[in-house]
């Protein structure tokens, strides 16, 4: 009888205290680094907020312990957005307590860019957090990304969200009759078994990527945190990046391979796999993203080698397959919205002339990797749909009276699945317009504001360091600013999609 009042207890528990809960018991992992390393006060910081925090869950699920449950999809979805807006309240609580030296709001700021897994570097030194910090950092990124794992299966793919609604026969928030195999068992149950199902693939993944990493030299911290940050695509680095790294090309070349992860969902599961699409090599974003990761790089290596074809040295061989890797990993990297730059990139960039190449960058974050994974931006399969759409619409130019052949191609694109596309890349655009506008407003010049606003919206903060001809300093910037950012962030993490089909269900249904 005791069991099942305790498991009565957590099923009438919402689902946003079921995350604050975990969020909780997950201080206790830097806790107790900090108390091996002698760092008491920190180890303090981290014990007694998960200890607040888990008797404020406890308390809560108590007084709900007579209430009937009420866990809706849309109700899963307004507390995956009380996750991203409201949890880095209590997650910045120990990181403003253990520094000790900046305002809760950074530490605020910080706790959003890590949850939604963009990754912008607030402390620019990273000497000024110890390692316990660090550590929570990037925990709490791979905790956002195992977020987005399940909840695109579990949340938004029964509502036709999140780049579901480009092949779903659903519209947009509303929920559809078993979309893609989902089982129509209770949301609550269907989470629960999805979390069971991916929660090792994730952690199996982080598992095998550190100790490949430390195999090839890194240290056993930076290689978790860069283990954790790969495969949840937040780019958070406790030495400032790969190029700072230890384990060098070897490093790069592990981790250039566990990307892919974030490029398309069937590569971890097939859960949301549509018929007929259920094989890597058929999938249409897994397709479009090697197209791009070697015909750029293919492209910057010609234009590396024009840079470079009247310097007579006999190293001009080895600097080329140097520059073609560099890009390629690049590429790669700002695809997947992690943002790591490669240390051959930097090298052969100022070796060829090629000036910083922001716009690049900025496009390959906008465009993004795979729906379903942990990666930002418009998505690839939106983009591919676009792509289909263009190619129909030239087509019938040259042959007005054609009709479309439906080919296996265009299977997996519902009928409408193109102008959905659409009206989400023009949402974007939107939010991209006024978000510039707004800061630009707030004192900052037009290119910063064009460079935070892409790097916010994709979750690619690293392109705030690296996209603008300088560097720009978070810290310097006003309160204001900070918090049309961490609006930002939590609207490119969540996407304008889903937000307004949250709160105008009625404008789709329509």
């Amino acid at each position: 009888m005791a069991g099942r009042s305790k498991s009565g207890i957590l099923a009438r528990l919402p689902l946003f205290l079921l995350i604050w809960g975990i969020a909780a018991v997950s201080m206790f992992v830097p806790a107790i680094y900090a108390l091996v390393r002698g760092n008491i006060a920190v180890a303090q910081s981290f014990l007694f907020a998960g200890a607040l925090g888990l008797i404020c869950v406890t308390l809560v699920a108590l007084a709900r312990a007579s209430r009937e449950s009420r866990h809706g999809t849309l109700g899963q979805l307004l507390a995956l957005l009380a996750t991203f807006a409201l949890l880095p309240v209590f997650l910045a609580v120990p990181m403003h307590d253990a520094l000790g030296s900046t305002r809760f709001l950074n530490a605020y700021f910080d706790m959003v860019s890590a949850i939604t897994t963009t990754g912008a570097n607030l402390f620019d030194d990273p000497a000024r957090l110890s390692p316990p910090l660090h550590l929570w950092r990037a925990q709490v990124a791979w905790l956002g990304g195992l977020l987005m794992w399940v909840a695109a299966s579990a949340i938004l793919a029964p509502l036709s969200l999140g780049g579901f609604e480009v092949t779903a026969r659903g519209q947009p928030g509303r929920s559809v009759a078993a979309p893609m195999q989902m089982q129509r068992a209770d949301p609550r149950k269907r989470l629960v078994r999805i979390t069971a199902t991916l929660a090792p693939v994730y952690g199996g993944l982080t598992l095998a990527l550190w100790i490949l990493l430390m195999m090839a030299g890194e240290n056993s911290l930076t290689g978790l945190i860069h283990a954790m940050s790969v495969m949840s695509t937040s780019g958070i680095s406790p030495v400032g990046g790969l190029t700072q790294s230890q384990s060098g090309f070897v490093g790069e070349a592990i981790v250039f391979l566990f990307m892919f992860f974030a490029l398309s969902r069937l590569t971890f599961s097939n859960d949301t796999a549509t018929t007929g699409y259920s094989r890597l090599d058929k999938d249409p974003e897994f397709r479009i993203a090697l197209m791009l990761v070697i015909g750029l790089p293919l492209v910057l290596f010609l234009r590396h080698w024009w840079a470079s074809f009247d310097v007579n040295s006999t190293d001009n061989i080895m600097l080329a397959l140097r520059a073609f890797w560099g890009a390629m990993f690049t590429v790669m990297s700002f695809l997947t919205t992690t943002g790591f730059e490669s240390a051959d990139w930097l090298e052969v960039r100022q070796w060829s002339g090629l000036g910083t190449p922001g716009l690049i960058l900025m496009g390959l974050a906008l465009i993004g990797g795979g729906v379903a994974t942990t990666a930002g931006g418009v998505k690839l399969l939106r983009v591919y749909a676009l792509y289909l759409n263009g190619m129909r619409e030239m087509e019938r130019l040259v042959h007005p009276s054609s009709v479309s052949g439906a080919g296996a191609s265009s299977r997996r694109i519902q009928k409408n699945g193109a102008f959905i596309a659409w009206v989400f890349f023009m949402l974007f655009a939107l939010s991209l317009a006024v978000i510039t506008v707004t800061l630009t407003a707030l004192g900052a010049s037009f290119d910063q504001a064009l460079v935070l606003s892409i790097a916010s919206l994709s979750t690619t903060g690293p392109l705030i360091e690296i996209a603008a001809e300088t560097p720009i300093h978070l810290a310097e910037m006003g309160s204001w600013a900070k918090g049309v950012l961490c609006v930002a962030m939590v609207l490119g993490r969540l996407e304008t999609l889903a937000i307004i089909a949250l709160f105008t269900p009625d404008l789709w249904r329509n």
